[in-house]
This record gives structure tokens, C-alpha cells and sequence, in this order.
């Protein structure tokens, strides 16, 4: 189900490939299966074609065939790749192999569904080429899976046997309906899975343009030794999109092929936890993890690739405070990074620009590439993965802040995300503490509009956010634990951070299952419009920000901060109009946890 009116473009595909498939059935004895269109898989925005569910013929276990149709009528291969392909009448844009895109979408329909994580052979999958005869994507089949098939006009007469041997005729209501009501389990947490990716591989599955991402990359590598010309790769996409996930698939590949690759962010957050996370196994691997400013010496092209993750935070120069002016580069930042290797891949979201003196955006990586002859390569991740499965609520985000033009709109229940609006600080976080407790990571954060205490001298944290009765600490600064909290770079990931409030600057680059945002005085909502006030923000470097900028920097932050959850939003503002606000666009409120 869609839960919203399909486009045009979607009509006219299921009119074309829904009856090539209803004909195959029909003629397969297959009348009574289950046929589950358009399914959208556990925690994503992706979309199945078509689910075909019903009982093995042999053995009578639950037995699920997910099918991929395409109109396609010629392809060829990418020379150099063989999991992507140029289709005729799509350009010269790549597009992902249907035997991978239907073989990943199994894998991640059986890894994030309870009912079918012990049953191996529970789901098979088919890419269908309806319009499509063998000799017109011959190049196609070098590709060959055991778990997943690839049939043409040319070969109906075998898809017909091929589902015959994994559906019995009997009814498969009860198989269909088992998978819609099966529970969905959340994939793994990032950072725990980063040293098993990096060091054994395996651990993160990519879906769609995330892999097309990371097959550019990867091609691009391969051919960067024999090639005089650099390609720059660049990867945006919003909060929950897999920038991250793709750019540890690739250090994993990289190391492990021997080539040589760094990671580098503007975070120290984000980088110290990689650190922190990956050293368990290899106290090799931290070494792999940097920061933007350390390339500004690094020798040209001396690396196989650098992956610069979290590259909206790219400055103007990398000269840290402590650098005599005669050593300092003439280099912008930007160019250094492409400078450093053969080939720079770049990951950002424009709309994570949160202080004065980023400029990291798809522009300036382009101006700077193309000045110095190089190849740019574009993936766009936002028609995927969404936060957490949903793209509505970023959309409902951006509109809400007047980030896309339109203004605010009301909030349409989903069934895979939930927003809700507290009527207090300690509704919010009695809400998120029973979801903590029940298994889900739950974080509170805030707009930085209340000091941030050193402290006290035995070891007690300062209880800065003050709302009413209810008062709270910001999370550590420091990379020392005190008091039972983790330190700084850990809060998101440590259990320990839940009772602590965090801020953009540890809050950005994590994401967590439940999350709860307070809107402080420094963004409140007068009449029709949003109102930034300087005057009641505590962020000394956003501050010095001109009036333009400061406004786009904090509208910014709350984006930031309110997308970091993947199952759910819990929103709160101490102003009494905005809560209003706020209210009147999300009709849930907070309702007792039991139900």
C-alpha cells in the first residue's frame, strides 16, 4: 500500500507489467497465490514490485517470491562492472543490475523480518524483463545467482516452471498475511557493526543507488591507475540515507583489497567514536579514521581514494588556530581533499550546514573539481532510504522550517514512523525513557539556549536545561566519563547518555530510535512565520553569524536535530505559540506507553 495517490509515471508501469505478470501466473496454475504489490520493505522507503507469497510445493513452509519487473528492452553492461547497467532510453546513468536489485531486496526482506530470519530458504526473488527478448540483454545474464533469476519475453516458458518449483496452487492468504503482521526488526546500530564491516565485510547490506554508489566508487578505483584524468564522486542524501553505511562498505572493501584509503570528517564526534568503536578489534584501524585538516600537506594523488564523509562540513581553509600565517595554505580545503587522492568521494546533505564558516555543498565540490579537470559523478540517495523509512516526515521536516518552500503542513500518520507533541518536558521524557527501557535507544536534544556548565567539582553534572521544574545537563563536553555519563563523543551510542541533553554538536552524524527535541526560545514561531532570536541563543560561534546567515544556520540545526530518529519524533517547545503551532499540525499527543 502507498498510503498516497501513485503518479502518473507509477500507473502506467503497473498497467504495463502487472498484466505481463497476472499472465504468467494464470498460466503457471499459480491463480491462488498471494500477490502483494508495490511492498514496501522493513524500515525503508523501498518498494518490492510485487511479493508473491504462498507454500512451498514440497516441503509446505511459508515460501515468498519477490519479483522486480522491468520494462526495459535492451541493456548492456557497464564495461568494468558487471553488477550495473546502461539501459537504452535512460542515458548515459547507470542503473543497478535487476538480478542485484531483486537478490539485495531478499537479503533485506529476510534480515529485517522476524518471521522469515531463521527460514534461509524462505525467499527467492526474479527480475522480469517482460519486454525484453535473451538477444537484447545478453550481457545480463553473465551475471548468475543462485538466489535470484533473471527471465525475458524469450524465456517465459522457464520463469513459468522456475515458480512452480518454488509455489505450490493452494491459497497463499495465510502466507501474505503472516508477512504484512510479522514484527520488523531494526537493522544493526552503525557504529557497532563498523569494526565487524571494516575488518571482515559482509555486515552492511546496500540497497539501490546505494550500491550504484558504491560501484562508481569502486570502478572509479580500478581505473584511476591506468587513467590520467581524476573522477570526484559525489553522494547526497538526507538524514537515514546510508551515506555513512556506504562510506564504511568501502573502506571495508578498499582495506581489504589492498588499497589505500582514508575516512575523513569534520566531526570530531563523529570521527572519535569510529575511532573508539573500530579499536576494539585492530588498533590499526583508527589510524584510517581523520579530519578534513589533516590533508592540507598530504602529497598529490598519493592515496587510492579519501572518502569524506559528513562533507557539508567542509571549511574554507584548514589552517587550525595554532598555524603560523607563513604555513598556512593557499589552498581552499575543498581542493585539498580532492588533491589528496586519486579518487575524492564526497557524502553530504546540504541542509546539515550548522555553523558559520561551512560550505560544504554539491556547487563548491564541482566549481573545484571541474577548475582542476576533473571527472564528477553524481548519486542523489534521496528517492531511498529515508530516515528510518520515512521520506514524509523528512518533507514534513523541511516544509515545517521553511527550508522547500510551501509553508508548514499537517502530519499524515504513517504506519513506519510516529510524531508526537509533548505538553511538558516530563511528558517527553517519560515517554522516551519507557521506550529506552523496552529496548529502543532513546536521546533528547535540544537548541544550545541554556549555558553549558563545567562540572561541579565532585564529579556532578551542572543541571543547565532548565525548563519550569524540570532540569536536566547537557551531555559531557570532555572525552572523560563523569558522574555515570559517557563522554562526549559517545552519547548517542553509550546507554548511558539517556538523561543527559544533547546538542547539535553531538547530535550530528548518529541516529537513535526514538528521538525527542525541545525548540529553546531561539527559534519560535509569531503569527505565519518563523522568528530566529539571536538574543536567546547561547552558541557563541553561531552568533557571531550576519543576520541572514544566523537565521539559515539555526533553522538548520532543528533540521538536524529533529531527523536523527529512525522510529520515532517526540517534539516540545517551551514557547507557548509554538507548542500551539506545533500542536495543530500533529494531532497525537503523548498517549500512555501501554497501548
Amino acid at each position: 500500500m502507498l498510503f498516497q495517490d501513485p503518479s502518473d509515471g507509477e500507473r502506467r508501469s503497473w498497467e504495463n507489467s502487472l498484466p505481463a505478470l497476472a499472465e504468467v501466473l494464470c498460466d503457471a496454475g499459480l491463480d491462488d497465490v498471494e500477490v502483494l504489490i508495490e511492498h514496501q520493505l522493513p524500515l525503508t522507503s523501498l518498494r518490492a514490485d510485487v511479493v508473491l507469497a504462498g507454500s512451498h510445493p514440497t516441503t509446505g513452509r511459508p515460501s515468498y517470491v519477490i519479483v522486480e519487473l522491468k520494462q526495459w528492452s535492451e541493456a548492456r553492461l557497464v564495461p568494468g562492472a558487471d553488477n550495473l547497467c546502461l539501459v537504452k532510453g535512460m542515458g548515459n546513468r547507470p542503473a543497478l543490475h535487476p538480478v542485484t536489485q531483486v537478490r539485495r531486496y531478499c537479503d533485506y526482506l529476510q534480515d529485517f523480518t522476524n518471521l522469515l530470519s531463521d527460514q534461509e530458504d524462505a525467499v527467492t526473488g526474479v527480475a522480469y524483463l517482460h519486454n525484453a527478448a535473451d538477444q537484447g540483454v545478453s550481457e545480463l545474464f553473465r551475471l548468475s545467482d543462485a538466489r535470484a533469476q533473471l527471465f525475458t519475453d524469450t524465456s517465459r516458458g522457464q520463469l513459468i516452471q522456475y515458480l512452480q518449483t518454488c509455489l505450490s496452487a493452494l491459497d497463499g492468504c495465510p502466507e501474505g498475511d503472516s508477512l504484512l503482521t510479522s514484527p520488523q526488526a531494526p537493522g544493526r546500530q552503525l557504529m557497532r557493526a563498523a569494526a565487524a564491516e571494516i575488518i571482515d565485510g559482509g555486515q552492511f547490506l546496500l540497497m539501490d543507488e546505494q550500491e550504484v554508489a558504491a560501484r562508481l566508487v569502486k570502478r572509479a578505483a580500478n581505473l584511476s591507475r591506468q587513467s590520467n584524468q581524476k573522477q570526484v564522486i559525489v553522494i547526497t542524501g538526507g538524514p537515514g540515507s546510508g551515506k555513512s553505511i556506504i562510506a564504511l562498505h568501502l573502506m571495508g572493501h578498499l582495506f581489504r583489497n589492498g588499497r589505500s584509503a582514508f575516512h575523513a570528517t569534520g566531526s570530531k564526534s563523529f570521527t572519535t567514536t569510529l575511532r573508539h568503536v573500530v579499536g576494539t578489534k585492530n588498533d590499526r584501524i583508527p589510524k584510517l579514521f581523520r579530519y578534513f585538516f589533516d590533508f592540507t600537506d598530504a602529497e598529490q594523488n598519493g592515496l587510492d581514494v579519501l572518502i569524506c564523509d559528513e562533507a557539508h562540513r567542509i571549511r574554507q581553509r584548514s589552517a587550525r588556530q595554532d598555524t603560523y600565517a607563513g604555513h598556512r595554505s593557499d589552498r581552499r580545503q575543498v581542493e585539498e581533499l580532492i588533491d589528496a587522492a586519486r579518487v575524492p568521494v564526497f557524502l553530504l546533505d546540504e541542509h546539515q550546514v550548522v555553523r558559520p564558516g561551512e560550505m560544504g555543498s554539491r556547487k563548491t565540490i564541482d566549481e573545484a573539481a571541474h577548475a582542476r579537470g576533473c571527472i564528477v559523478r553524481h548519486v542523489d540517495l534521496n528517492s531511498q532510504f529515508r530516515c528510518g523509512g520515512s521520506r514524509a516526515y523528512e518533507n514534513w521536516v523541511l516544509r515545517l522550517l521553511g527550508l522547500e518552500s510551501g509553508g508548514p503542513i499537517q502530519w499524515q500518520t504513517e504506519e513506519n514512523f510516529e510524531l508526537l507533541v509533548a505538553e511538558s518536558p516530563q511528558e517527553m521524557e517519560s515517554y522516551l525513557r519507557a521506550r529506552q527501557e523496552s529496548g529502543y535507544t532513546s536521546r533528547m536534544t535540544a537548541g544550545f539556549c541554556w549555558p553549558w556548565s563545567d562540572p561541579r567539582s565532585d564529579g556532578d553534572l551542572v543541571d543547565d536545561v532548565v525548563i519550569g521544574t524540570w532540569r536536566r545537563p547537557w551531555n559531557l563536553r570532555g572525552e572523560q566519563p563523569l558522574g555515570g555519563a559517557p563522554v562526549s563523543s559517545l552519547w548517542a551510542t553509550d546507554p548511558s547518555g539517556f538523561g543527559q541533553i544533547g546538542c547539535i554538536y553531538t547530535a550530528q552524524g548518529f541516529e537513535y530510535a526514538w528521538n525527542g527535541v525541545i525548540f529553546g526560545p531561539d527559534l519560535v514561531w509569531r503569527r505565519n512565520g518563523w522568528r530566529a532570536v539571536r538574543a536567546e541563543s547561547k552558541d557563541h560561534t553561531v552568533k557571531k553569524a550576519a543576520p541572514d546567515a544566523f537565521d539559515r544556520l539555526i533553522r538548520n540545526t532543528y533540521k538536524v536535530l529533529l531527523t536523527r530518529g529512525l522510529v520515532g519524533t517526540v517534539l516540545y517547545s517551551t514557547d507557548p505559540e509554538t507548542r500551539a503551532m506545533l500542536a495543530s499540525l500533529v494531532p497525537t499527543g503523548i498517549r500512555p506507553v501501554s497501548e
